[in-house]
């Protein structure tokens, strides 16, 4: 679940995203303060609107909101005020993770690219990267799939050139770090960084 809150560009609106697939066509039902976005094909709702959303939730700020059990607790809530009755089940897990590069081939269909095989700790992702300084060994962050990263861009599984993709490793500049170098590639981590642990940007 991704939340964004723009009341100078939008008004008080929520924009709650629940999943990360875009759907070909899409259906809007409104009921009360709740503008549900449904994927026409299959009837799944894939994100609402909660209009007036400051009567139901604390967002202090524009930009993304972070998912935690309270703005969760508030949103299901409003739903529940307005008669939608969807269960929120949430993935509450660090979505910016230190991985382990454990492998690293040459992608069959572009010269540029690699495919790598990543430990983020409860899972193995294979990513394909572009950074020109990308190696077996190291210790990189990794942006899961339904990472926001600073520029708003939203990681999606993905398929690169034939090849699967689910999560991106990650530059400085992608991270917005302060005194991120202009050179094109990845930032490597010390190697005493534990694999899957948060990391925060």
């Amino acid at each position: 679940m991704n939340i964004f809150y723009n009341q100078n560009g939008v008004g008080d609106v929520l924009m709650v995203q629940l999943t990360t697939e875009r759907p070909v066509n899409r259906e809007i039902e409104k009921k009360n303060d709740i503008a549900l976005i449904k994927d026409e094909a299959t009837g799944d709702v894939v994100a609402f609107n909660v209009f007036n959303a400051s009567k139901y939730v604390k967002a202090e700020n524009d930009g993304q909101v972070e998912t935690t059990e309270e703005i969760v607790s508030q949103l299901q809530k409003a739903l529940q005020t307005n008669g939608v009755e969807i269960e929120l089940n949430v993935d509450f897990s660090p979505k910016f993770v230190v991985g382990l590069v454990i492998g690293k081939e040459k992608h069959p269909n572009a010269d540029k690219l690699s495919v790598c095989k990543v430990d983020v700790g409860n899972e193995t992702l294979q990513i394909v990267c572009g950074a020109p300084n990308v190696e077996e060994g190291q210790k990189v962050v990794v942006a899961k799939v339904g990472a926001v990263m600073p520029s708003g861009m939203v990681i999606r599984d993905a398929e690169l050139r034939g090849v699967a993709s689910s999560g991106m490793i990650c530059s400085a500049k992608e991270l917005g770090l302060p005194n991120a170098p202009v050179e094109k590639g990845i930032l490597v981590l010390s190697e005493d960084e534990t694999t899957g642990d948060p990391f925060s940007i």
